[in-house]
């Protein structure tokens, strides 16, 4: 089975060139983390995989492995069905990995070659690949961030993915972290990814921008909703003079009530947020708050959390070195933000603290 191996740094290149990884772990296991663009073939469903550790406990690893062999035998047909209907070339590689590069993997490897694919188990499994992303954000090297500021509702996501469909190098953190980064920003996102799956996304990400390039960036606490952003992350993020986007607050209601898809959210969702302000702006003004969430009065409840929290509250984000923008109007707002980024890129790039 040795030549049947393939370690990290030749699989995650044939990874760029087109090959095709395989998470052969649980659904369980596969929903909280993988390699990024993986699909999950589990060898074991969850049951059975505890039905087989329990065993592998009690009576040792010769029964659980016969359990394992009953369990999966009737269902290699199946599973090489599934990889060819993925596949459009039996030539394309497949790298298979499991937890820790363990005998899942090296079942699956084993059935693929025999049918015919040109299959390889990692060595080190998805283990080895945590491994790469937690050394490559303490230590990794990636290009510069320039990073779009603001007070809310000027609409810094929405440019992001407007300048991104012209061009421009882009990571939409909020949309690596399924959040938008607010007291509200859960609302209408659906389930976040866990902590490890935020940080692939992220290796994945930093990994398009290559040491003398660039990317832009929204400016982030060091919390996105529930996961959190590495250290080297969020000090990449202050490192190089910020774009600070103005915009009247008239023209921020309208935007967060474009961006908002307040008919679509049932109201009682809102409820939660808003009575978290409670310590922040008192009892008397959330009642407020809660009275015109209840009558339908967006645009007011929308100006009262700008001007009452979202404003003060995000103030502190006005940073020293900043190059002020005017996005009214908007194309040329927009135009204006252009200029601005090639000012930045005809400057040097700002070191590097090392810790010591």
């Amino acid at each position: 089975m040795h030549h049947l191996k393939i370690d990290l740094p030749k699989a995650l290149q044939q990874r760029d060139e087109g090959a095709l990884f395989i998470d052969c772990r649980t659904p369980a296991e596969f929903a909280e983390t993988t390699i990024p663009g993986a699909v999950n073939i589990p060898l074991f469903d969850d049951a059975q995989r505890a039905q087989v550790g329990l065993l592998y406990k009690e009576k040792g690893p010769g029964p659980a492995r016969r359990l394992a062999v009953d369990l999966v035998s009737p269902r290699i047909p199946a599973m090489i069905r599934q990889v060819d209907e993925l596949l459009d070339d039996r030539r394309r590689p497949l790298v298979v990995f499991c937890w820790r590069g363990g005998m899942r993997s090296r079942a699956l490897t084993a059935f693929l070659d025999l049918a015919g694919f040109s299959a390889r188990q990692l060595t080190g499994g998805h283990k080895a690949f945590r491994a790469e992303v937690r050394d490559f954000l303490e230590k990794g090297e990636w290009g510069r961030l320039f990073v779009l500021r603001g007070l809310t509702g000027v609409g810094k996501t929405r440019i992001l993915h407007r300048l991104r469909g012209e061009g421009y190098p882009v990571i939409d953190l909020e949309g690596l972290a399924n959040h938008r980064g607010s007291a509200f920003g859960a609302l209408g996102q659906g389930e976040q990814p866990s902590q490890k799956a935020f940080e692939a996304r992220l290796w994945e990400a930093l990994r398009q921008i290559p040491p003398g390039g660039y990317a832009l960036a929204e400016g982030e606490s060091k919390h996105i909703g529930k996961v959190v952003l590495p250290p080297r992350v969020y000090e990449a993020l202050q490192a190089e003079t910020s774009l600070w986007l103005e915009a009247s607050l008239d023209y921020r209601i309208q935007l967060i009530l474009q961006e908002y898809p307040v008919d679509c959210i049932p109201r009682e969702e809102f409820v939660p947020p808003i009575v978290a302000l409670k310590r922040r702006l008192g009892t008397e003004t959330v009642e407020r708050l809660l009275a015109l969430l209840h009558a339908g009065k967006w645009r007011e409840l929308v100006a009262d959390l700008m001007v009452l929290y979202y404003d003060p509250l995000y103030f502190h984000t006005h940073p020293d070195r900043r190059i002020e923008i005017d996005l009214e109007p908007e194309e040329e707002g927009i135009a204006r933000l252009k200029e601005s980024i090639h000012r930045l890129l005809a400057e040097p790039p700002v070191p590097r603290l090392e810790k010591a």
